[in-house]
């Protein structure tokens, strides 16, 4: 075990020695971050700063004719992309759960893709059009990005490839929003990806690879086919900053939410944030720009299988992505697909290793049982993999743990991300409920 640890504070060393100890041993388990510093601090000694997010914030600003064009579902808010902020009492009663108010940030019903992954997604392959068009001037004299959607332009960008590597959601989003576009598309996708999403990407015209090996893997097959040919982009889920700073926008989308809720977010008033970790793209970008609008008084935790805790192991080893869950003996098999990472995201990781305030671990079984409970209390159907994030605050709720004090008090709010599920076939939906 030695051989992970690069900590030389013996607070830090203890923490993380116990808990990797748990971590091999498949158990779940809560994670408070020993390095964690200051927001103010912390975002100070990274190179994104708040006018990164400003900046895609504005790109999509541009493109919401464009996505009002090409997608009827967009158009009743003039093609934002974006998802509802709802109170959940039944499901919190129905955890047993007293104090404060919970609420479900509804990015399972994300237009276009059905899934976090329409974040940044699909701002990275916008951002990439932009660019594209820019350089071949094709925006000059256009009134609005709308003037993208036209035939014409679908055979230009024709000419041109995208690429991703894949366990499913991220391979949905770049599929439907780029096949729209006019390029050829490529999703290379891992063994963990579900039928349903590989069915859903070639009925839109999407290439599928399939690997029967995991989600590194596929990422590094289709990173090297990709550098192969000038004219395709890849779309680097572990490392790409356009896919980080495309996330990063929802965290003023939310602040806005909670201000026209009334919801107050102060040192007396504390958030509570709960988003399931796969690479670590969404809920690396979702904490960084939370970090930035609302500091201390935003805690975040993110939530992982106990087979594949990629982030966990990247954190608490402090090696970030030198380490595979393999090589603390897990499998990284989960019926969480999304989440069936085995090597964390390496940007972030340094971004996240003084901000995020914790990570849980939590069994396949787990993700089932609130499955079922968020149906019953709520009528509200999500993917497994999403309800991760349900299990993350239930497991923060019921510890003894001395430094949740403020999570139990009744000003606190608590948002659990739900980050995929609308998509999901009846028959798929018939299924995870049968279990």
């Amino acid at each position: 075990m030695q051989e992970y640890l690069s900590f030389g504070v013996n607070e830090e060393r203890t923490v993380n020695e116990h808990t990797i100890e748990k971590m091999r041993n498949g158990e779940e388990l809560l994670w408070f971050n020993p390095s964690l510093i200051k927001a103010k601090e912390a975002l100070g000694k990274l190179s994104l700063s708040m006018g990164d997010i400003d900046d895609a914030e504005r790109r999509l600003e541009r493109f919401k004719p464009f996505i009002a064009k090409c997608f009827e579902e967009t158009r009743a808010m003039d093609g934002l992309i974006e998802s509802q902020l709802d109170e959940i009492p039944y499901l919190q009663s129905a955890l047993g759960q007293k104090h404060g108010r919970l609420y479900i940030k509804r990015d399972d019903s994300l237009p276009i893709a059905g899934s976090v992954k329409a974040r940044g997604g699909i701002y990275e392959v916008l951002k990439h059009t932009e660019e594209l068009a820019e350089r071949n001037g094709l925006l000059d004299g256009m009134a609005d990005y709308g003037g993208l959607a036209g035939e014409e332009m679908r055979r230009f960008f024709g000419g041109y490839t995208i690429q991703v590597g894949s366990t499913g959601n991220l391979g949905l989003s770049i599929g439907m929003i780029s096949a729209k576009i006019g390029y050829r598309v490529i999703v290379h996708m891992s063994s963990d990806a579900k039928q349903w999403k590989k069915d859903m990407l070639r009925a839109n015209g999407v290439e599928v690879m399939e690997y029967a090996t995991d989600y590194s893997e596929a990422v590094k097959q289709g990173r090297a086919l990709s550098a192969a040919d000038e004219k395709s982009h890849f779309v680097d889920d572990e490392n790409s900053l356009d896919l980080f700073m495309g996330y990063a926008v929802a965290a003023k989308r939310l602040r806005s939410q909670l201000e026209d809720k009334g919801i107050a977010v102060d040192s007396n008033h504390p958030l509570y944030v709960y988003i399931p970790c796969g690479v670590g793209g969404a809920p690396g970008g979702i904490a960084f720009g939370l970090k930035h609008m609302l500091g201390d008084n935003v805690h975040i935790y993110f939530v992982e299988p106990v087979q594949a805790p990629c982030m966990l192991a990247a954190l608490a080893s402090g090696r970030g992505s030198a380490v595979s869950v393999k090589d603390f003996g897990l499998s990284g098999i989960t019926c969480a697909d999304g989440l069936a990472v085995g090597r964390a995201s390496q940007l972030v990781y340094e971004c996240m290793r003084e901000l995020l305030d914790g990570e849980m671990t939590v069994s396949d079984g787990k993700l089932f049982d609130c499955l079922h409970i968020l149906m019953e209390s709520e009528n509200i159907f999500i993917e497994p993999s999403a309800c991760a994030s349900i299990a993350a605050y239930r497991m923060l709720m019921d510890s003894d743990e001395k430094k949740i004090c403020a999570a139990l008090d009744d000003n606190a709010t608590h948002i659990v991300w739900a980050t995929g599920g609308r998509l999901v076939p009846e028959s798929v939906r018939a299924e995870y409920l049968s279990l």
